[in-house]
């Protein structure tokens, strides 16, 4: 009993006797492990930091080269290439009976080497020759069996509304975009593209713009583009309008043309239009020369109606107009008809340079918000001098007859390889002005301005804005020279 007492009791006697230091022991151990276990957390998510997928909300503040490289190589791989013109198919709805006449407005654009498209003709009996190189022609198939019912229209309205899914079922290959337009519609086709490029061709696009005429626009639609100006369906949405566009047509009979039956098809797909406003309808009549020396702060991507409205240049056919058109366009198509506007402070002189079109001079200073307004040099499209018949802000010709413009026409452009710069010439329309009595020095004591510009391709990759323009030193009577280019820092429009 007594050797059974000390082993009970020895251990007990130990434990009571080592009481005291027990407690600071265990606390020590206790921060040990609490700090080995932090430290070893610590230590695992620094190794894991930079290879974690983060959750849609969270912020990756983390800048290592590892992470960047890794970013870019995704961005690199999911971003497709740039659209280009390969990539566009063109739909052109045309007229046997006006084709000897309208194909002249296609020759000026259409490059067959580079571009594809399809004139889709109603008749067999035209006439065609693969060496003016045009697009291909081809036959538009029977609609007869389509009701159509609006007593002021066409039937062939059906057929061109049409042409986007005739266009698909031809099967091409590589195809991002369809653009339709009309055979009197020419197209700035390097301004398309750089509009196209805004857009995601695998996601469902209808891009285009309005008539200028508010009448227009009320009887047919606001969310409607104007198929003469031309528009652009992304090969996602021409994938599924194939699909469902002639049942849908017969479901609007009433309507009148094709692209507001185009439009109610997009209403059924639910698919809005983007608005470009560098398409053109050219719902107008008269002298085009207003709308186009103020052109908005927006490439301009197509021109109509172009057998209704003057010759955009004086003295020459429409086509010669056109043609004389084109030398700027491919000196620099970004700023084709991008408008500027400065002064001459000393003549008090306003100055509007509306590059590669032409270049006004009016006496007195008037501020950038008028001059940026198109002088109503037009008529609408219900043939009445209305300015509130327009969708757009406009201004008179003069208020008064002392602020008649003096008008300078493009009439040379070159690129100079030595100074890397475009020089453009406009020599002055010689028209009567009425007589003036201010103070203030004539603009008919000149005959040509010299305008430099520098070509700008990134134009539209920035944020839009207008070009500075800048009166030069000349040492030639009769003679101003003209800088044109982006605005310096700090450099504004003021009067």
């Amino acid at each position: 009993m007594k050797d059974s007492d000390k082993i009970v009791l020895t251990p007990t006697h130990q434990q009571r006797t080592s009481n005291p230091h027990s407690p600071k022991l265990f606390m020590l151990w206790l921060i040990l492990a609490v700090s080995l276990t932090y430290f070893i957390y610590t230590l695992k998510l620094v190794s894991t930091s930079t290879t974690c997928n983060h959750s849609p909300l969270s912020i990756n503040l983390h800048s290592s080269t590892t992470t960047t490289n890794t970013n870019t190589s995704k961005l690199t791989s999911t971003t497709p290439h740039k659209t280009h013109l390969k990539h566009v198919v063109f739909g052109i709805a045309a007229s046997s009976k006006l084709w000897p006449q309208r194909k002249n407005y296609i020759k000026l654009w259409y490059n067959n080497n580079t571009m594809r498209g399809i004139v889709w003709m109603d008749d067999e009996t035209v006439k065609t020759d693969p060496n003016e190189g045009l697009p291909m022609v081809r036959i538009s198939t029977d609609t007869s069996n389509f009701p159509y019912t609006n007593k002021q229209g066409h039937r062939s309205a059906i057929r061109i509304s049409r042409i986007v899914s005739e266009t698909v079922r031809l099967g091409l290959k590589d195809v991002r975009w369809f653009v339709m337009g009309d055979d009197d519609t020419v197209f700035v086709t390097d301004n398309l593209i750089r509009v196209l490029n805004k857009y995601d061709y695998k996601e469902y696009y209808y891009i285009g713009s309005l008539s200028e005429s508010h009448l227009q626009n009320i009887y047919f639609s606001y969310g409607m583009a104007y198929g003469g100006g031309g528009f652009a369906i992304s090969y996602g949405l021409a994938k599924t309008l194939v699909k469902m566009q002639d049942r849908c047509i017969h479901r609007y009979p009433g309507l009148y043309g094709s692209d507001d039956r185009m439009q109610a098809c997009m209403a059924e797909l639910g698919v809005p239009l983007t608005k470009e406003i560098g398409f053109h309808q050219y719902d107008v009549y008269g002298n085009l020369f207003g709308l186009l020396a103020a052109h908005p702060v927006t490439p301009l991507v197509s021109l109509h109606h172009l057998d209704v409205v003057e010759p955009i240049f004086p003295n020459a056919t429409r086509v010669e107009a056109l043609q004389r058109l084109t030398v700027p366009m491919k000196l620099d198509s970004a700023g084709l008809i991008q408008q500027s506007i400065c002064y001459d402070k000393e003549k008090k002189w306003t100055i509007s340079v509306s590059w590669g079109f032409a270049v006004q001079i009016f006496r007195g200073i008037f501020s950038p918000r008028e001059i940026e307004m198109p002088s109503r040099t037009f008529l609408n499209w219900y043939r009445r001098a209305d300015y509130t018949a327009y969708a757009f802000n406009t201004r008179p010709v003069t208020r008064n007859p002392c602020q008649k413009p003096f008008v300078f026409y493009l009439s040379k452009a070159e690129f100079n390889s030595t100074i890397h710069q475009t020089v453009s010439e406009y020599e002055r329309h010689r028209v009567p002005h009425p007589e003036c009595r201010w103070k203030i020095s004539n603009p008919s004591a000149l005959d040509k301005i010299i305008v430099y510009k520098k070509p700008d391709p990134h134009l539209w990759d920035r944020a839009p804005r207008r070009n500075c323009c800048r009166v030069m030193k000349s040492n030639k009577k009769g003679r101003m020279v003209m800088d044109v280019g982006i605005c310096k820092d700090g450099e504004v429009s003021e009067p």
